[in-house]
């Protein structure tokens, strides 16, 4: 339970641009919403309410000089008229603290007031809006005398602050947003997820891709945002796979140039060697040759390795006896396997065809069995086994030498990488073929440890069709 919550957290906390857009559209929302209270604000203390209508002062006045000889009539008269007033101009919000105040004077005598609370307000110039502090509380005050009688009527609004303050106090502002965006996050999360379908389709054809594909991107999007993107990830393909085939072409002409001079070399050591008669010269002789060895070693591996990596896209398979390919390379090998005094054994129990390019899977199966035989010990022996699982072919290679630790077996596959711990000279490229040689055959290449100890190679292949048009290819081909 601990886990379920600490990977939903590491997940939750991972930067999205899902979340961020999403976060980027409700903080518009509310954006919108502020200045669209803010603007009511302004235009409030801009444009005042009641005090810009003269005619309501006028009414006021005219039902207080036409009911003066009826002081209760009059009183409820102006009582009503200030009733409709606040229907009519309160929109809705029935507060006391946002209510507007109407004072009635006539022959300077207040015979009016809609708030009881509220002080007298009087302007200091008639019919001019001031803005005067009263009860405790800022007011716009406006006072209309009547030009016909000695009457005065003076409205007065709450400041626009103390707007503001009715507004965020009641809820006005903030239960819109919490009632709205809610049901926003989710149109907002879908039409962020259609914008995002191209990047996606994008992204999709990227990881699908190999590490020896370089070919461009076939999805070429029309959207202006991401078209430019596509266009920089084909043109970094197209730089790579310029600069992989120029280091390619570089590494096979350098080893095929230095095959010469180190066959010179060999022969030129060998018959100086034949010559001398000094054991201390012969001995160096006999390093020299051996560094030979080792050096035309790894240009020939290096030559395989170009050649498995640039093989032609037209080139076609054909059916291979991989049985067949397997003992004709184990009669190759075995005056090496003799001079160090390990024993090959094959078992095969039935027919196994594949189809592939016999070139490569030669040098496939000569860098598993080189390095098997390498790695054993004087006396050992090295168990090749050729079958079938499935659709699956499978070729075994068992030696009983040092092995490989676990957390090393992924990593040999690595060009020029090697056990550190290990004592064998070597170039660090077989294992590197063979992965190469299986990658393109579709197949898969593991290591484990053998029975008995020791490391255990293990490849599958892809079975022959049998209804495949392909001659059938022995090993003596």
């Amino acid at each position: 339970m601990i886990r379920q919550l600490a990977r939903r957290w590491k997940n939750w906390n991972q930067p999205s641009l899902m979340r961020r857009l999403l976060v980027a559209q409700m903080a518009a929302a509310a954006l919108l919403w502020t200045s669209a209270v803010g603007l009511l604000l302004y235009d409030s203390y801009k444009e005042p309410g009641l005090l810009k209508y003269t005619n309501i002062f006028r009414a006021a006045s005219a039902i207080a000089e036409n009911l003066a000889d009826h002081p209760e009539q009059q009183r409820k008269a102006l009582e009503a008229f200030d009733v409709a007033l606040i229907e009519a101009f309160s929109d809705g919000d029935d507060s006391k603290d946002a209510l507007a105040v109407m004072q009635v004077w006539q022959h300077g005598k207040l015979i009016y007031n809609s708030r009881a609370g509220v002080p007298v307000l009087l302007n200091s110039a008639p019919d001019h809006i001031e803005t005067l502090i009263a009860g405790g509380r800022e007011w716009r005050v406006r006072t209309v005398a009547s030009p016909i009688a000695d009457t005065r009527v003076v409205l007065a609004e709450p400041s626009v602050w103390q707007l503001a303050v009715t507004v965020l106090s009641r809820g006005y502002y903030l239960l819109p947003l919490v009632i709205s965006l809610p049901f926003l996050v989710f149109p907002a999360w879908l039409s962020v997820r259609l914008a995002l379908r191209p990047w996606r389709q994008v992204s999709r054809e990227t990881a699908e891709r190999g590490p020896d594909d370089l070919t461009p991107l076939s999805y070429m999007p029309p959207h202006k945002e991401l078209k430019p993107l596509v266009q920089s990830i084909n043109s970094l393909l197209q730089r790579v796979r310029d600069s992989t085939t120029r280091e390619r072409s570089l590494i096979a002409d350098a080893a095929h140039e230095l095959r010469t001079p180190l066959a010179a070399m060999r022969v030129n050591v060998e018959a100086l060697k034949e010559q001398s008669t000094d054991e201390g010269q012969r001995e160096l002789m006999a390093n020299l040759l051996r560094s030979n060895d080792r050096a035309a070693r790894l240009v020939g591996q290096l030559l395989q390795l170009m050649r498995s990596d640039a093989v032609a896209a037209n080139a076609l398979p054909v059916m291979l006896s991989l049985d067949g390919l397997v003992q004709d390379r184990l009669a190759m090998i075995e005056g090496l396997a003799r001079a160090r005094g390990v024993e090959l054994e094959l078992e095969c129990a039935e027919p196994v065809s594949v189809l592939g390019e016999r070139e490569s899977l030669v040098s496939m199966i000569d860098n598993l069995i080189d390095n098997a035989i390498k790695y054993s010990p004087c006396g050992a022996t090295v168990t090749v086994s050729v079958g079938r699982k499935g659709a699956r072919a499978l070729l075994t290679v068992s030696d009983t030498g040092p092995g490989i630790p676990p957390a090393l077996r992924e990593r040999v596959f690595d060009r020029f990488f090697r056990n550190p711990d290990q004592t064998q000279s070597g170039s660090g490229l077989g294992l590197a073929i063979v992965k190469s040689v299986v990658d393109r055959h579709a197949g898969e290449a593991v290591l484990d440890e053998a029975l008995g100890g020791g490391l255990r190679a293990t490849v599958r292949l892809p079975l022959a069709q049998a209804d495949v048009p392909q001659p059938l290819l022995s090993c003596a081909a």
